[in-house]
């Protein structure tokens, strides 16, 4: 990589916002907040990713209703009082040189479970106390069950929509206030967006289902709303899940993001599944960038902006599918689960930064006088152990 600087470390400008690098942490549910208020486990995770080189640090989905929680962990921006806790984070993700984002949603009838590493089983009375059951009202576009042990959701009466989508509005003006510079909106997964578009979720014979135009409605009038909430001069991102093997597939996501580009929509992440329990597309986890063809579909055909996600995990597989014009942000989620300075390991592997100067100066200035000593191994991440590191004798 000598000679240019890698597309992955290239800055990139979405409206009056600057990315130092085209590197973004994936929004990855924690399950850990209370009442909807991050905790210290919130901070030190974002804020080891804004320590590690990410360019963009993307905060878990943050639910816009308290009613919209997928479990009790949940994080939220239903109430002003959100507010503060959510800026400490933004603020220190700024503070240490990366774009603060944040994902908002709203789970639908894939709420009211239980964690993931709990069985992710209904909740029953018996699980919270009365208050929280008695405000945990799951709508859905119509009353379909997610699965079996889903639990059934009540569909939005039509008069009740409105108010539905002011939320979204609302909870994007919170986020501008706590100091947010990205929205991405959670379309995917089968979460109350993705179920509006889906025929299979949205069974309505009004004017927000039946027709693929009447099944885009919900989400462009968020869109529109949240849009309205939002400065001008900050980007929006929506994750769609462009192949959910359901009946909402490719050629929907173009024509949706066609409508969506107009509405002040900059970038789309292009995700797949999550519709049914019964079409989960496992079958193609196992395959590097597994879901990367459809970003490149989307920016191609759609003509807009799009983050590739899925299985992203080595550097130069990153800036291939940059340099390849298949995405204009790679998003990486479990690999900085697993190594929280992905992006400054990134740098050393495209061989941009031999002095570790994109390392906070807590961490470089110990770096770079271990390199400047003549140490000739590699790091940690690099090999097995000292067999295989090349230390000079």
């Amino acid at each position: 990589m000598t000679g240019r600087t890698p597309l992955l470390f290239t800055p990139m400008q979405l409206r009056e916002i600057t990315l130092r690098n085209r590197i973004v942490t994936a929004p990855m549910h924690q399950y850990s907040a209370i009442d909807g208020f991050p905790t210290d486990w919130h901070l030190v995770n974002a804020g080891r990713w804004a320590l590690g080189g990410a360019g963009t640090v993307m905060l878990e989905s943050t639910k816009v209703e308290k009613r919209g929680r997928g479990t009790i962990g949940d994080l939220g921006i239903w109430s002003d009082a959100h507010i503060p806790p959510l800026a400490r984070i933004a603020d220190f993700i700024r503070d240490n040189g990366a774009t603060p984002a944040i994902q908002l949603g709203q789970s639908g009838r894939k709420g009211r479970v239980k964690r993931p590493w709990e069985g992710a089983a209904a909740l029953t009375p018996e699980d919270v106390d009365a208050e929280t059951w008695e405000q945990w009202d799951l709508v859905a576009p119509s009353a379909i069950a997610y699965s079996e042990a889903s639990p059934v959701p009540r569909a939005l009466e039509l008069e009740e929509i409105p108010d539905a989508i002011a939320a979204w509005g609302a909870a994007a003006a919170r986020a501008d206030r706590a100091g947010f510079d990205i929205i991405e909106l959670h379309g995917a997964h089968g979460y109350l967006l993705h179920q509006f578009l889906s025929p299979a979720a949205n069974q309505r014979t009004d004017a927000y289902g039946g027709s693929e135009e009447n099944r885009m409605r919900f989400v462009l009038e968020v869109v529109e709303e949240v849009r309205a909430n939002w400065p001008a001069g900050k980007p929006l991102f929506v994750r769609l899940s462009i192949e959910d093997e359901a009946g909402w597939g490719p050629a929907e996501n173009v024509r949706l993001a066609r409508r969506m580009k107009p509405l002040g929509v900059d970038v789309i992440d292009c995700s797949t599944g999550g519709t049914t329990s019964a079409v989960p597309n496992f079958f193609r986890l196992n395959s590097f960038g597994y879901q990367v063809p459809y970003a490149e579909q989307i920016r191609r055909e759609a003509d807009i902006m799009t983050m590739a996600v899925g299985l992203i995990i080595h550097a130069d597989q990153a800036e291939s599918i940059l340099r390849d014009g298949d995405a204009d942000l790679v998003a990486i989620g479990r690999e900085f689960l697993y190594n929280p300075n992905w992006g400054l390991d990134a740098a050393q592997k495209l061989g941009i930064d031999p002095r570790y100067a994109m390392s906070p100066p807590q961490a470089a200035h110990w770096l770079a006088k271990r390199a400047r000593r003549g140490f000739g191994g590699k790091g940690s991440t690099w090999a097995a152990g000292i067999d295989e590191a090349a230390i000079p004798e």
